[in-house]
């Protein structure tokens, strides 16, 4: 009788120590799978048209120094260009927000960029009824050096691959949130500014925004058109060649 009951204290045992080992290896391999499948997905999700490169860092910065435009230094620098009109006031409506934590300081940009801005996002408004939002526009390198301690995607804050929102000329544009079909219309509309050498956007990955820096081409190019009787935040498809930009003779 007590060598029976051994039997059975043993076979329970042995059940006890499989069972364990399989529930560890059922808890281990779906966790596994599930991260690389977390991991897939978000390596999939991010299939930018307008994909970062320094060669774009490059260009930014030809245009920049082709209109002989200032890297804004200091809080001082940037309100005597507020001041002399040379940056203007990027202004929230119907059609455009602002993300809350961007300082009103930097709420600016130059003419022709905020000019862009409006007929983008009176274009946006008027196909899906939203607004866009402007996460970034002007920096100063004070500003930019203190961003990068945090951002290691930040640009450098001098050099020739410098930040292009130092002398005011670009804005970043919220692109999380933003349905697929959003962001397809987006890259549509921007496509043939690109290729006209009016802009030169960037889709981050960190950041999930649109960069968008605006050659300042694209007011004579839009007067033009207004000229023509296009009307203001029209799809871009054909157009008059503004005049080329010097940076766009680098190939990517």
């Amino acid at each position: 009788m007590g060598t029976r009951l051994q039997k059975l204290v043993l076979a329970g045992l042995l059940m006890l120590s499989l069972g364990s080992e399989a529930f560890g290896l059922h808890q281990y391999i779906p966790a596994q799978s599930a991260r690389k499948r977390k991991v897939h997905l978000r390596r999939a999700k991010w299939n930018p048209v307008f994909r970062p490169s320094r060669d774009s860092l490059l260009r930014q910065n030809a245009e920049i120094d082709r209109m002989e435009l200032p890297r804004i230094q200091n809080q001082a620098q940037l309100d005597e260009l507020i001041a002399s009109g040379d940056l203007v006031p990027i202004v929230a409506g119907d059609a455009l927000r602002f993300d809350p934590r961007l300082d009103p300081d930097r709420r600016y940009c130059r003419p022709w960029t905020r000019d862009f801005l409006a007929d983008l996002s009176t274009a946006y408004y008027s196909q899906f009824h939203s607004q866009i939002q402007v996460n970034s526009a002007v920096r100063t390198v004070q500003v930019q050096k203190k961003l990068r301690r945090h951002n290691r995607n930040a640009a450098p804050e001098k050099g020739e691959t410098a930040s292009s929102h130092l002398a005011g000329i670009t804005v970043d544009i919220q692109r999380r949130g933003m349905t697929r079909e959003q962001i397809a219309w987006m890259q549509d509309y921007m496509m043939p500014l690109k290729e006209q050498g009016l802009i030169e956007p960037e889709e981050e990955r960190r950041q999930w925004v649109f960069h968008v820096a605006v050659s300042g081409s694209y007011a004579n190019w839009r007067e033009s058109r207004t000229l023509a009787g296009a009307p203001a935040g029209a799809q871009v498809a054909d157009g008059p060649q503004p005049e080329a930009v010097a940076a766009n003779n680098t190939e990517q």
